[in-house]
């Protein structure tokens, strides 16, 4: 003790400078955080006492907390940190306009404009002019041919634009995610205690010193000490990976580390360590998560041998001292051994998951597909263009004209080829759409924002298109569907049923005593019934809703529960069993005066009941309580209040007698046994009432909503019914969790998909479900192959429990009120107002993204065709595209930049509601809109066309065909550009609506955005021709001019009409685009190499897949020949097969991980290219072994498998002569013995064969 007070004299002394009178430095409380076990608990006793030692070192109380002075709470931070980890610095403006300055094509571009920059200013003189050929002659104004920089700077400006947009949008995207991620961050509260109140205050105010209350389901904002628990345990496998939870106590293991989950219990702990100095904080140091914190880290270090030198010289025992010492060089400090790989990688995952995830979403996917193919045919004709534009010039110069090359000439001539190679690269420039990803981007970035003003906050941005494409939504009951506001409306006490909360008089005062006393310290102490916020509304509840139902209850009964606790602080309790899943009860031992104890026991009243001997009799005497009369009591009591939509909770109590001497309190079962039931009460939660719509919607939208909850089956599946998911004379199932796993599982307690297959479709209810059922059934539902599209599953969660299934989900939902931080921590999306009419909105928005893009790209489209073949065949028959560069950059930024903004910010309807949901593999661009797209491409065409050639008769002026290079601008190409530009401002509208609408400008003055960029893209295009001159290569137009402009623009709207009256159905000629990759078309051996990247680039793959379809082809036709010739061989091994007891054994082996086959589908060696565009259905095809030959996929993806393996012959006498392994068992062949061996998709036979 002496060496210890010396110690703290001493720092005080030399830290007096900048620690502020604490009786502890900040690098003595991260050695000691850096402790576990019995080593900490050494240190603690050594150097503070205890924890309470601690507590006074750090000026707090471990009752009362800090102060809460603001002058004390800033010392803190001051001298101990903030709770805050810096995050990364964003990306710097200029950065982001450099990273879209790498546009190959934007590049290309720019080196075309200097070059032609540089030559406009090189003139050759006039006299030689002549000789260069007839389209260098002809220009006899001198400011024309000085004009001729225009252009270049022009295109140079334009490009500017695009890259100033470019940036801006990754600006403001990157600052909203960033906003998102303080918003969550600044949810997120903590409970602790100040001044003797507990409060709760957000985590980033947390400092050393803080008392803090911990309960199940926490996420440890900060490392702390433990001053009491009840029954604690953490997992830390974010911080160690061990997945075993750790006990907390304060005799073994009292270190409470940040990051880590509380599974069960509750507890105090006084904060020692926040921010940076956390553990959580030094791991993300180390990795670089803060930038600015690693030169702090090295002193910090260096400081810190230092310390243990100083440390080392005064003890004798250096050894732990070494260890430390050798542990601090490795810079692993925060654990008990180096950072092992295991850890770093479980760290760096923790700081991947605030990133979005790795594979790119489903609609992202297929973008970059369909972007990959378009930009191919966009090059293609860019080439085809330069080559025509060249050749031409050449045969007529040179051979035509018959002209010498002249030395002076040459720059006149490099001035042409420049000029060509700038319309070409225009074309690229038109032909890609590069508006794709910012369409995308600003949609979701939209929708995001928009969506949670709908009380959806969404933590990954793919989540909000995912949830579009749902087809199943698993919900819990609790608060979801209903409004987590409970209260107890039945009561079953001294042999009464109570219909509802009983007179106290009513109650015999013995059994009225116990069961107040019991429901005040069998509560947690963090459940509290609150004064109503406003005059005559609800009291509020805080904490366990189902514990505030029961506080409710003794407060109806007339009695203060506060007078209890106050009398029995949270302290004085002498062992707590927590609320856990699998006790489904808590129970609170109190020792009495006399050396007895008295334990108090609530739970699931099924599950309490098995446990009570005795029961509360009229006159407050316990009687004996028989299976009998539990029976009775299930049939009379239970029931009735379950089919009402209760949730029954019964209330017990047990006595020890002093004499038996103390219980062995780890023997739960025994514990738990032998109870005296006090009471049983039904607590109603009522349905939220805008559930039973909600659900109607999703049901009309194709939305299976299931329900998974823990209460009992009556009280479910009467929820069920009120709510809409059970309809009245339906047939489909409600199962119990028991039920529901010894249906999945076979005889050796495996779950296997076939029977999960048998029960999905029909199940809507799960009751009494644990967390690992509702896991499992997310997982059955999304490996399912019995539908023909692939289930997209969202799930919502609050609890600890829901974690996996939250993870497991294609989109998990937390609840922000009631949900614990490991739920928020795991789920997608996060609903702040905790009701389930959000996650149809969350629908909305999905569908509503998809379609925004499906808009876009039916513009885009349209615009892209039309200007590529106006350019091409424009180059190729006037030798100059009617378009010039600096127009079809205007064009490209109105139709990509503009319309991305304008098409994708339409507000969702109600109407999206009325479909049912896209598959992952519908195509983007769906029949309708490809009709749309050709049907305006031909209009907009021949308008241009008959304008380009007829164009100078029609409205009488000068044609502007074959001008020479540098000529003025003519009225007649200014007419073609400008009707142009307004087919496509006209055609804008068109697209808001791509399922075949005819309105199509219904709702169209909710969406400002729209409104605002039409009209302004309009403004702009007549200040361009009126004002833009020579760099747009525009004339004024007169009055007369502008309205034939305007009039063919607004036929489009006409011909919108004629096209919708043409049946979809007639036009069997045209095909969809733009399928997604399915990442089961990806073969393995390509995944395994994509799994080191950081995303799955499908335009990559798209490029790479023709060469391995190659080798998989001659591949797949050996390795079949060889299994051909193994079933010639081995005979036996067939005979094995049939009988049924070594086709379970077959499974076994087959369910191996090597030879897990059901998940991903066979594929055949397809040596076309057709494997990626295909449906999936034709892949199904598989070949038969025996017909060694790869089968061409059936040209019509129909759903049910074409026969594509003819039996073949027989080659050995094999009793089962059918060797053809068929995909579907509905098709067999009439050659084969019905012997019921027939290989089924799941049987061990196909397996092992497609394995094979």
């Amino acid at each position: 003790m002496a060496n210890n007070s010396y110690s703290g004299v001493k720092n005080s002394l030399v830290e007096a400078n900048h620690d502020g009178e604490f009786g502890c430095t900040l690098k003595e409380l991260r050695s000691l955080m850096e402790l576990r076990g019995a080593e900490a608990i050494g240190k603690l006793g050594e150097c503070y006492g205890d924890a309470h030692g601690l507590c006074n070192r750090l000026k707090t109380s471990p009752s009362d907390g800090l102060s809460g002075q603001p002058a004390d709470i800033e010392k803190r931070k001051t001298v101990f940190g903030q709770n805050l980890i810096p995050p990364k610095k964003p990306k710097t403006f200029l950065q982001l306009v450099w990273e879209a300055l790498q546009d190959v094509t934007l590049i290309i571009l720019e080196v075309a404009a200097i070059v032609s920059l540089g030559l406009s200013f090189y003139r050759p003189p006039d006299a030689e002019r002549e000789h260069c050929g007839r389209a260098a002659g002809g220009v006899e104004d001198e400011t024309e041919s000085e004009a001729g920089w225009i252009e270049g700077a022009a295109i140079l400006l334009s490009v500017i634009c695009v890259v100033l947009v470019t940036a801006f949008n990754d600006w403001s995207k990157d600052k909203q995610f960033r906003g998102l991620q303080n918003r969550i961050e600044q949810e997120q509260k903590f409970t602790v205690v100040r001044g003797g109140q507990v409060i709760q205050i957000p985590v980033a105010e947390i400092v050393v010193g803080d008392v803090a209350q911990v309960k199940y389901g926490d996420l440890l904002p900060a490392d702390g000490v433990l001053i009491q628990g009840n029954d604690l345990k953490i997992d830390e496998s974010s911080l160690t990976g061990e997945s075993d939870h750790v006990k907390k106590t304060l005799e073994k293991d009292p270190m409470l580390l940040s990051g880590t989950h509380v599974m069960e219990g509750s507890g105090k702990m006084v904060v020692t360590a926040v921010g940076v100095n956390s553990q959580t904080g030094i791991i993300f140091t180390l990795l670089g998560g803060s930038e600015d914190e690693d030169e702090d880290e090295e002193e910090k270090k260096k400081e810190r041998e230092e310390k243990k030198k100083q440390r080392k010289n005064k003890k004798q025992d250096g050894s732990v001292e070494n260890r430390k010492k050798a542990k601090a060089q490795d810079g692993a400090a925060m654990e008990m051994q180096p950072l092992n790989s295991d850890e770093a990688t479980d760290a760096e995952e923790k700081k991947k998951a605030n990133l979005p995830k790795k594979e790119k979403s489903v609609l992202q996917g297929k973008l970059t597909k369909l972007a990959v193919q378009i930009g191919k045919a966009g090059l293609l004709m860019s080439a085809v263009t330069v080559i025509i534009l060249v050749v031409l010039f050449v045969v007529d110069t040179f051979w035509v004209q018959n002209l010498p090359w002249v030395k002076d000439c040459t720059p006149v001539y490099i001035q042409f080829f420049v000029k060509f190679f700038i319309i070409g690269v225009t074309v690229l420039v038109v032909a890609v759409p590069e508006g794709l990803p910012l369409a995308v981007t600003i949609s979701l970035a939209y929708s995001v924002k928009k969506m949670m003003k709908d009380n959806n906050l969404v933590r990954h941005l793919d989540a909000c298109e995912t949830m579009g494409n749902a087809t199943a939504i698993c919900s819990d009951k609790t608060g979801t569907l209903t409004m987590n506001r409970m209260t107890v409306v039945q009561a079953y006490i001294a042999e009464k049923h109570h219909k509802k909360v009983p007179e106290p008089e009513s109650i015999p005062s013995p059994a009225l005593d116990v069961l107040i006393l019991g429901i005040a310290v069998n509560c947690a102490y963090t459940t509290n019934i609150m004064s109503p916020e406003k005059e005559g509304g609800l009291p509020r509840q805080v904490g366990n809703k189902t514990e505030c139902a029961l506080l409710g209850f003794s407060n109806d009964l007339k009695r203060d529960y506060h007078a209890i606790r106050n009398e029995i602080p949270e302290e004085k309790l002498y062992k707590v069993y927590t609320f856990n899943s699998v006790r489904k009860s808590m129970s609170t031992v109190l020792k009495m005066a006399d050396g007895s104890f008295r334990m108090f026991s609530k739970g699931a009243s099924e599950i309490l009941l098995k446990k009570c001997c005795k029961i509360l009799t009229a006159n407050g005497e316990p009687k004996l309580f028989r299976p009998r009369d539990r029976d009775d009591m299930v049939k009379k009591v239970i029931e009735p209040m379950a089919s009402e939509g209760l949730r029954t909770i019964c209330l017990a109590y047990r006595d020890f007698p002093a004499s038996d001497g103390e219980p062995e309190w780890d023997n739960e079962n025994d514990i738990l046994s032998g109870l005296t039931c006090i009471c049983v009460v039904g607590i109603e939660d009522p349905v939220r009432p805008e559930v039973p719509d909600a659900i109607r919607k999703c049901q009309r939208a194709g939305i299976t909503v299931r329900m998974v909850t823990g209460d009992n089956i009556n009280t479910a599946r009467a929820i069920a019914s009120k709510c809409g998911i059970l309809l009245p004379g339906d047939d489909f199932l409600c199962l119990e969790g028991k039920e529901f796993n010894r249906r999945i599982r076979n005889e050796r307690g495996e779950i296997e998909q076939e029977r999960i297959d048998k029960i999905w479709p029909k199940l809507r209810v799960l009751a009494r479900s644990s967390p690992t059922d509702k896991h499992t059934l997310v997982k059955g539902i999304i490996d399912s192959t019995v539908a023909e599209q692939r289930q997209v599953v969202a799930v919502t969660g609050d609890g600890t429990n829901d974690g996996p299934a939250l993870k497991k989900a294609d989109v998990g939902f937390a609840m922000g009120i009631a949900g614990t931080d490991v739920a928020k921590e795991a789920s997608d999306i996060i609903l702040t107002d905790d009701n389930f009419s959000s996650i149809v909105k969350a629908v909305m928005w999905g569908r509503n993204v998809y379609d925004s893009i499906s808009k876009f790209l039916q513009f885009q489209l349209t615009v892209n065709v039309v200007a590529v073949i106006v350019a091409f065949t424009g180059a190729c028959i006037t030798q100059d595209s009617p378009l010039k560069a600096v127009q079809m950059l205007w064009v490209n930024l109105i139709m990509d930049t503009f319309a991305s903004l304008a098409l994708a910010t339409e507000p969702p309807t109600e109407s999206l509601l009325l479909r049912k949901p896209y598959g992952r593999n519908k195509p983007l661009i769906s029949r309708t809109m490809m009709k749309n797209i050709l049907g305006h491409a031909v209009y907009q065409l021949t308008i241009i066309f008959t304008l380009l050639f007829a164009g100078e008769k029609l409205l009488d002026i000068d044609s502007g065909r074959n001008a020479p290079l540098h000529a003025p601008p003519s009225e007649h190409y200014t007419i073609v550009f400008n009707t142009f530009v307004m087919m496509q401002l006209f055609n804008e509208i068109n697209a808001r609506k791509i399922h075949g609408e005819r309105n199509v400008f219904e709702g169209v003055f909710n969406n400002l955005i729209f409104c605002s960029i039409v009209f302004g893209t309009f403004i702009i295009q007549i200040v361009i021709v009126q004002f833009g001159g020579k760099p747009f290569s525009c004339v004024a137009l007169t009055v007369d001019q502008w309205l034939w402009c305007t009039f063919l623009g607004f036929g489009s709207l006409l011909w919108g009409q004629v096209i919708s009256s043409i049946p979809t159905s007639r036009l069997k000629f045209l095909k969809t685009a733009g399928h997604g990759t399915q990442k089961d078309e990806i073969p393995d051996e390509e995944l395994e190499e994509l799994e080191d990247e950081d995303e799955i680039d499908h335009a990559e793959r798209e490029l790479r897949r023709g060469q391995i379809l190659w080798f998989r082809g001659l591949n797949r036709i050996q390795t079949q020949i060889r299994v051909v010739n193994a079933f010639r061989s081995s005979i036996s091994l067939y005979e094995g097969l049939e009988k049924p007891e070594s086709r379970s054994s077959i499974h076994n082996f087959m369910t191996h991980p090597e030879f897990r086959i059901e998940d991903s589908e066979p594929h055949i060696p397809l040596i076309d290219d057709t494997d990626a565009e295909d449906d999936a259905p034709t892949k199904r095809n598989s070949a038969s072994p025996r017909n060694a030959t790869p089968t061409p996929p059936s040209p019509s993806p129909s759903p049910s498998p074409a026969p594509t393996a003819a039996p073949s012959t027989p080659v050995s006498p094999s009793p089962n002569q059918n060797n053809n392994a068929v995909e579907s068992s509905n098709h067999l062949f009439p050659e084969g013995p019905k012997s019921g061996t027939l290989s089924a998709p799941g049987s061990p036979l196909h397996s092992l064969e497609t394995s094979l």
